[in-house]
């Protein structure tokens, strides 16, 4: 892996304007998914899985907001 992309991963990435936004618009829709996951499915295994796999998506949308250099 080069430098640089080592630098990007692992070094904080301070909000950039308009970026906050984004990351709640997206934890805002998450949340959504979450309440009607938790009220349509039966507890189980299954259900923490799906509550896992959607805050992994929360986190590597973020990442991506965080780590690509996008004009905002």
């Amino acid at each position: 892996m080069e430098q640089q992309e080592l630098d990007n991963r692992f070094t904080y990435q301070a909000p950039r304007p308009g970026q906050l936004e984004i990351y709640t618009n997206i934890r805002n829709k998450a949340k959504e998914l979450a309440e009607l996951i938790n009220n349509e499915c039966p507890e189980s295994r299954e259900k923490a899985l799906a509550f896992t796999q959607l805050e992994d998506a929360v986190f590597w949308a973020s990442a991506a907001i965080a780590r690509i250099r996008w004009n905002y």
